[in-house]
């Protein structure tokens, strides 16, 4: 099984590689803890698609999780004035983990 939100949390981290240069020049830990859950979604999604028992719906639930830290912490910055974030990744993260609640 492949997953779709696999390739468009890759997307997003693409897209996302300018903010989290601007990230690291205002907020060095909130940087690496941004990249540290992007990192997470991914991979677990990984890990999760090829399970067959419980495993893949902690490996999703993990991720789910981890998207609603990134998206957080994009918002965080926001508010610290960091970064401007756009609506479009919110929505790509709220939509990644609609679909790894409705996986776990």
């Amino acid at each position: 099984m492949s997953l779709k939100i696999g390739d468009d949390v890759l997307q997003l981290i693409r897209e996302l590689r300018p903010t989290l240069v601007k990230l690291a020049h205002h907020d060095a830990d909130l940087h690496r803890q941004t990249k540290r859950a992007l990192s997470s979604i991914s991979l677990n999604i990984a890990e999760g698609e090829w399970r067959r028992n419980g495993n893949a719906r902690v490996r999703f639930e993990t991720a789910m999780g981890s998207a609603n830290e990134v998206h957080r912490c994009l918002r965080t910055a926001d508010a610290f004035g960091y970064i401007e974030v756009e609506a479009k990744h919110l929505d790509t993260l709220d939509r990644v983990a609609r679909t790894l609640n409705k996986l776990a």
